[in-house]
């Protein structure tokens, strides 16, 4: 495009004019005569005096205080009341665990007795009491706690198993229930208990961790107790009497619920703090030392007896041993008999209950302390809320008698800079020709030094810095497009420069390789010089070319493609006769350069960018460019259009999307409108270019645009540059103008330069084939 306009002697930069409307002070403008207004009613509240106004208004928020104190009041006594639940469902629970521990440890005491047919053994009398006795607690809990559908429905559910528990005890170890059946009831009672934990954690940021930790410790506890009691079981009974498959049947169920120990001390591991996890290893260790000194106490007293004593193998090991079916004879060689087995399981479970009862105690304890908290939250905020409103009403009644005019001047004056003044001013200095800028700031008329004085004073402060700071900004403009300005001018001199050492290099060069080199070297030089021109843009500069001739439609779009990386990859189709005016062209070969650069960088390079146009039944011309890239948004798509309709201010986003920004300032300064859309496919962007009838105008005779116009889609083919330059040769010659003098024209340097090198290229192919001959390999 055309070359970057020349500062002219003596014009100053929009720095200097900038700097100069700032420097240019002048006296404030006398204050405006106050409005006449009408009078207020007699009633109107405007006639009240400002310690009656101030009771009023005041009294809303001190309503409003009192409203949400008693709504916080009232929250603090749900609170109370949820923790006093919490601490009753905590007694619930604890209940019920001791409860499940018990009715368990009942049964696994019970195996030996009764299966030797002792049923009045004081064993299994004592433990039965203990059990009755933790019922009734349960119960007692019960009748406590909050009657909640969930609670409810889980003490249902406990309550059932309970009523079965005395033909549970009945039929124990008989005929009734054989093999491990009676292990297995007594879980239609543990079980039910042992779910209630799921309820703790009021209060807790872990709320179900706290749950599921009890609940696997527990579940831990259950299934030791059923491996004790089945495994005796297995020890005790005699194997002679059992029916086919009752052995394996009991084998098979011990093996599963010491595998499910396994499984619920992993799940205990998952949902227990690192503290718990600590508690539970200590009292494992602990049972594990008491059970090795209880096997060396039972050495010594066996060798005092001078009997024979085999030691017992580990926990883990017993287990698998009678999992395995051995005979009570055999197992007892190797240390395992009712005895040991019972002892070493009781010190696990022990360990197990020592930890659960520490979590339920702990629950309680916390829901205990909670309760205590929410109590006295409860009392804190209902005697804060009272004094509160009786403080408000009081401060009310104080502060309104302390009021006065000033209060209205100062807001008053208040409104008036900020509706007023100051925006006046910001947008004075906004404008790129602020002229003769008053930035002085008249204080606000009040001297008191009280809270309303120094309120005015931070508020002229206010006002100073803004204005300041919009003076500033103004300046920071100015200086900013003087550096685009100077930094545009600069750049394109050399690059013009450039170009022409360039030409001459290609007028002297007969190597087709290297003439394809700087053919390529050209045309990157004829980028740079339009990313030069966006600087100018970007500086608010207007076109230097405002007194060219017009110029075809077609060829506008010829010369924006020519600027362009990939332009083979263009195809113009359809265009219709219409000349653009010559103060728009260069503008207007800008603008399409920039979107055509967007279509080809952002899609396939397999794909072609095509470009139609078409006329209006109004007059004006719309331009479509076509691409087949990825697409874009919806949001991405509203933020383009926007910025496109409204050019933001330049700042440090600009460089992201200079080309957009381009654009948008191009298109405004001469009433184009520019919109992307999506494609008509299923990928792809069209962008639409609205060009109106203030800068186009259907040419007398113009070139016939009947099917695509394109240019050469390949640099190694010799494209048809005679078809080409004749048509633009009949174009301009219809004008009544030479194609050298249309083409030599400054805003149609681009085109020019690419028909050159086009034909170069051409000349040069021409020129090698005619040396190497028709035969000669290429």
């Amino acid at each position: 495009m055309g070359k970057a306009r020349r500062a002219k002697p003596g014009k100053r930069t929009p720095a200097a004019r900038a700097k100069a409307a700032l420097d240019r002070a002048q006296p404030p403008p006398s204050e405006p005569p106050p409005s006449t207004k009408r009078a207020p009613g007699k009633f109107s509240t405007r006639n009240w005096r400002v310690a009656r106004r101030l009771r009023a208004i005041l009294l809303i928020p001190v309503l409003v205080t009192l409203v949400f104190g008693g709504l916080r009041v009232n929250r603090a006594i749900d609170t109370w009341q949820s923790a006093d639940d919490a601490v009753r469902v905590a007694e619930l629970v604890q209940a019920a665990n001791k409860y499940a521990s018990d009715a368990i440890n009942e049964r696994d005491l019970s195996v030996v007795p009764l299966l030797q047919g002792d049923t009045g053994s004081e064993v299994v009398a004592k433990a039965r009491k203990v059990t009755d006795q933790d019922r009734a607690a349960f119960e007692a809990a019960v009748e406590r706690m909050p009657k909640t559908a969930r609670l409810l429905r889980r003490v249902e559910v406990v309550q059932q198993g309970s009523e079965q528990l005395d033909d549970i005890r009945a039929a124990a170890f008989t005929s009734k229930l054989p093999g491990v059946q009676t292990e297995e009831k007594y879980h239609l009672i543990q079980h039910p208990l042992m779910e209630l934990a799921n309820e703790l954690g009021f209060g807790s940021s872990n709320q179900a961790s706290f749950g599921r930790a009890l609940y696997a410790i527990s579940l831990t506890q259950a299934a030791e107790s059923l491996t004790r009691a089945i495994g005796t079981h297995i020890l005790v009974e005699d194997r002679s009497a059992l029916q086919d498959g009752e052995l394996e049947s009991q084998l098979a169920s011990f093996r599963s619920y010491a595998y499910l120990q396994q499984v619920a001390l992993v799940e205990f591991d998952g949902a227990a703090t690192s503290q718990d996890t600590a508690r539970l290893q200590k009292a494992l260790d602990t049972a594990r030392a008491k059970g090795e000194q209880q096997a060396v106490e039972a050495a010594q007293r066996a060798d005092e007896a001078g009997e024979e004593y085999v030691a017992p193998p580990a926990m883990t090991k017993m287990i698998s041993e009678i999992a395995s079916g051995k005979p009570a004879t055999e197992l007892a060689k190797q240390g395992i008999t009712t005895e040991s087995f019972f002892a070493a399981s009781t010190l696990s479970f022990d360990a197990y209950r020592q930890v659960e009862v520490y979590l339920t105690d702990t629950a309680l304890s916390n829901a205990e302390d909670i309760a205590d908290s929410a109590r006295r939250d409860a009392i804190v905020n209902s005697s804060v809320a009272l004094a509160a409103v009786l403080a408000a009403f009081l401060i009310a009644a104080g502060v309104a008698r302390s009021m006065s005019t000033r209060m209205s001047l100062l807001r008053a004056s208040a409104f008036q800079i900020a509706d007023q003044r100051l925006p006046a001013l910001l947008a004075q200095l906004s404008r790129s020709t602020p002229g003769r800028v008053d930035s002085r700031v008249a204080p606000i008329p009040i001297t008191s030094t009280d809270e309303i004085g120094e309120v005015a004073r931070a508020f002229d402060q206010v006002h100073q810095e803004a204005v300041r700071l919009a003076s500033e900004q103004a300046l920071l403009r100015g200086n900013i497009n003087a550096i685009f300005t100077n930094l545009s001018r600069r750049s394109q001199s050399l690059i013009e420069g450039q170009l022409s050492l360039i030409t001459d290099l290609e007028n002297n060069e007969a190597d087709p390789d290297q003439l394809e080199n700087l053919f390529r070297l050209d045309h990157l030089a004829t980028r740079m010089r339009r990313n030069g021109e966006n600087l100018l843009v970007l500086a608010g500069e207007e076109s230097n070319q405002h007194g060219m001739g017009p110029l075809a439609l077609i060829d506008v779009l010829r010369a924006a493609a020519s600027e362009v990386e990939q332009y083979e990859r263009i195809e113009l189709s359809g265009v219709p006769e219409a000349e653009i005016h010559g103060r728009a062209v260069s503008d207007l070969v800008h603008l399409f350069a920039e979107l055509l650069e967007n279509a080809t960088a952002f899609s396939s390079p397999q794909t072609m960018v095509r470009v139609t146009a078409g006329r209006l039944p109004d007059g004006r011309i719309m331009v479509e460019i076509h691409d087949s890239g990825i697409g874009l948004t919806a949001d991405d798509f509203a933020a383009i259009n926007h910025k496109l309709a409204h050019p933001p201010t330049v700042d440090a986003n600009i460089s992201r999307q200079m080309g957009l920004f381009v654009v948008g300032r191009l298109a405004d300064r001469h009433g184009i409108r520019v919109q992307l859309r999506p494609s008509r496919a299923q990928t792809g962007t069209t962008s639409l270019v609205m060009l109106p009838d203030t800068i186009t105008y259907t040419a007398v005779e113009a070139v016939p645009a009947e099917g695509p116009v394109a240019l050469p889609h390949a640099p190694q083919e010799a494209p048809d540059l005679a078809a080409v330059a004749a048509v633009i040769a009949d174009s301009v010659a219809r004008r009544g103008r030479g194609i050298h003098e249309t083409w030599e024209d400054p805003g149609n340097d681009a085109m020019s330069r690419f028909l050159h090198r086009e034909e170069r290229r051409r000349q040069t192919t021409r020129g090698e084939h005619q040396t190497t001959g028709p035969d000669t390999p290429q």
